[in-house]
């Protein structure tokens, strides 16, 4: 890590020894707490790129880069990247080894825990990141909600949270994060990832989804509607096992009332909320609105 890079040169990626360099230069032990697995494959990172569509003169926010691997193969395919890293060595530690295979002029770094973050310094319109696992849905809505010019990406996460993102109505896997994803627009599981590419080595698996926003003209309704939507989703998922009538009655007050809620919507109060689509949610919403 030491080899300044010469502009007529071809990108250079990181492989197996030297991330365990970056790590060791650190002092860096990757963490549970922080949800870190270093990606050291060159391959896996192409992927993952050319499954994100980034194209030359993309802006594209990346969250945990951790040593960098994504972020050379970002740089490399002539993509900026803002990329936000939580551990405030790894953040620091970025710009320099950027610096040395890359051009560190297309990185901006922010120094900051990504649920904390809601706006960047320029916009970018693609998320591509090996996302935190133990946190990977609360990001993901979190800057699906606070950055709207991101429009499509793709995120690698763990293989039971990728399938559930992209679950639909009645899968085994369906749930409130595959609602609350919905809302924002189209998700679909986009491949498998060795376990071997990592890190620490994880002990699940991982695969990536990709998504593409919802164009303006086919959002669903303003952020008033969004919150009182995703309140319905919670409340149908917190009692997943009993029926709509009975799972909301926290949002209107007593099971007769949300029965009469369902029936407004045009939905069955026998239902529960494994059998609904978003759009069936938002009209719920719609419905609590007007009552």
């Amino acid at each position: 890590m030491t080899r300044s890079k010469h502009p007529d040169e071809p990108s250079a990626l990181l492989g197996p020894a030297e991330i365990r360099d970056l790590a060791e230069l650190l002092d860096v032990t990757p963490t549970k707490k922080l949800g870190q697995n270093f990606v050291h494959d060159p391959n896996t990172v192409r992927k993952i790129v050319r499954v994100g569509g980034v194209e030359p003169g993309d802006v594209v926010v990346e969250v945990g880069p951790g040593l960098g691997s994504l972020t050379l193969g970002l740089l490399e395919a002539g993509a900026s990247v803002v990329a936000i890293e939580i551990d405030r060595r790894l953040a620091e530690q970025l710009p320099i080894t950027v610096a040395q295979l890359a051009d560190a002029s297309r990185l901006t770094v922010i120094a900051d825990d990504a649920l904390r973050v809601v706006s960047l310094p320029e916009p970018a319109s693609r998320l591509v990141a090996n996302l935190p696992y133990n946190v990977s849905v609360p990001v993901l809505l979190h800057l699906l909600e606070h950055v709207p010019s991101i429009r499509s990406g793709v995120v690698m996460v763990q293989a039971e949270v990728g399938h559930r993102l992209a679950a639909e109505p009645g899968s085994k896997v369906y749930g409130g994060p595959s609602v609350k994803a919905a809302w924002y627009g189209r998700w679909r599981v986009a491949g498998q990832v060795s376990r071997q590419v990592f890190w620490p080595v994880p002990n699940v698996d991982s695969v990536l989804v990709g998504f593409e926003r919802r164009s303006p003209e086919d959002e669903l309704g303003d952020e008033v509607l969004r919150k009182r939507t995703f309140e319905m989703v919670d409340a149908a998922f917190g009692q997943r096992r009993k029926m709509l009538r009975q799972a909301l009655i926290p949002v209107f007050g007593d099971s007769s009332r949300a029965a009469a809620a369902l029936a407004a919507a045009g939905l069955p109060e026998t239902a529960r909320g494994e059998q609904l689509d978003v759009d069936d949610f938002v009209s719920l919403a719609r419905v609590e609105a007007g009552a």
